[in-house]
């Protein structure tokens, strides 16, 4: 990344840097899915109440980003990233020593909570940068965050499977935790560069009139609908792969993090491409990718390994793709307000995810990996629907004015 692209008096690899710090923090959120068989087997419960680990992540990171995001407004960057990442750290190395589920429960709620230092970062970013790169900025940080969430599935399968406990997969996150709190703060800016006076409780209070902006409201149906759908499918992988069938692991469930990358990797074209084309274009591709993602997964996955890794490449390519063309779209209504805006919508879509993950456990018990395909699909389907009425009652909008 070349420092051209941020403005004077920012430190040289600031992007590049912040990119991975997005990564290693939200990957904090998706560890434990490769490793929730392995949890029902040691503490003793069925699948579907181990998948409650999963679900609670996802409602922390909501109740995060709800309540903790919007101080990326008025707050010192400096201070509120290092303080995120020590409480980070300090709630995974009590995960992994949870002697009973429902304390790991717990601190995955509690650790969840404060691992969203990414949503703080995302809505920084562009103001590092000079205008004509923001998009680019965007779509460097929204990569990171994505391989986040792929690689530390590979990650903590991989380090379960070497070690034969889940616990030493929380103890490597919190570990490389905490070498990012010695590191990401120093290139950050010691002042918030928005100048913004407000008070965390007239951030708090002014969050639901943002709400009449409908950019922001459609965003926000679309990726609710997409990330319960990502979640439901990777929330229930590991049980897939343990069936008879496959008999795998949590290091081979965790490797479809990293057989999931290239698609993750292509999205950064999407975001070229909604400059050009606008934003709609580009989520009805994601979409469309999201949608083919679940059709061969329910079918040619049902059986193959090869046939799941084609699946969550298109997923992933789907999803962030996206995101991306979400965040041009919301980022743009204003600029002092973009952590506010940023928390809406995250909110919105881990409190999809948190439905996705719950909805997905039941859903595998009550119809197998199929079942769990059919939700995934259905949800996407919802949000092509939103994508299509809103689009059409715009154009239906600008009917007067193009007669007269």
């Amino acid at each position: 990344m070349s420092v051209s692209i941020t403005l004077p008096g920012v430190r040289r690899g600031t992007i590049p840097m912040l990119a991975l710090a997005c990564g290693v923090m939200v990957g904090n959120i998706y560890l434990c899915q490769p490793l929730l068989a392995q949890m029902a087997r040691e503490f003793g419960v069925p699948e579907r109440i181990a998948s409650f680990v999963a679900v609670a992540t996802q409602i922390g990171y909501a109740c995060g980003i709800l309540f903790v995001v919007p101080l990326g407004d008025i707050a010192r960057p400096q201070v509120l990233v290092r303080w995120l990442m020590a409480l980070t750290a300090l709630g995974l190395f009590a995960a992994a020593a949870s002697p009973v589920l429902p304390m790991l429960i717990v601190a995955s709620l509690v650790l969840a909570s404060t691992t969203v230092v990414a949503q703080v970062l995302m809505p920084l970013a562009p103001s590092l940068t000079y205008p004509q790169h923001r998009g680019r900025t965007i779509a460097a940080l929204s990569t990171g965050l994505l391989l986040g969430i792929l690689l530390s599935r590979t990650m903590s399968g991989a380090v379960a499977e070497f070690a034969g406990t889940w616990r030493a997969s929380y103890i490597v996150a919190g570990a490389l935790t905490t070498v990012l709190f010695f590191v990401v703060p120093s290139f950050l800016p010691a002042q918030s560069p928005h100048g913004n006076t407000a008070r965390y409780f007239e951030l708090l209070a002014s969050l639901p009139s943002l709400l009449r902006h409908r950019p922001l409201l459609l965003s926000m149906g679309m990726n609710f609908c997409v990330f319960g759908a990502f979640t439901a499918l990777w929330g229930t992988l590991a049980f897939h792969l343990a069936t008879p069938r496959f008999g795998l692991g949590p290091a081979a469930a965790g490797l479809f993090g990293l057989w999931g990358a290239p698609g993750a990797m292509l999205a950064p074209v999407a975001g070229r491409l909604s400059d050009r084309w606008g934003s709609a274009p580009v989520n009805a591709i994601g979409l469309m990718s999201a949608a083919l993602s679940f059709v061969i997964a329910g079918t040619w996955g049902a059986t193959s390994v090869l046939g799941l890794a084609v699946a969550v490449n298109f997923l992933d390519f789907g999803v962030q793709s996206g995101q991306m063309a979400n965040q041009r779209r919301i980022f743009g209504i204003g600029e002092t307000i973009r952590a506010r805006l940023n928390t809406l919508y995250m909110v919105t879509t881990f409190a999809g995810g948190a439905l996705g993950a719950l909805a997905g456990g039941y859903a595998w018990t009550l119809a197998g990996w199929r079942g769990v395909c059919v939700l995934g699909g259905g949800l996407v389907i919802v949000a092509a629907i939103i994508l299509a009425v809103t689009a059409f009652a715009s154009q239906a909008s600008t009917l007067p004015t193009r007669r007269q």
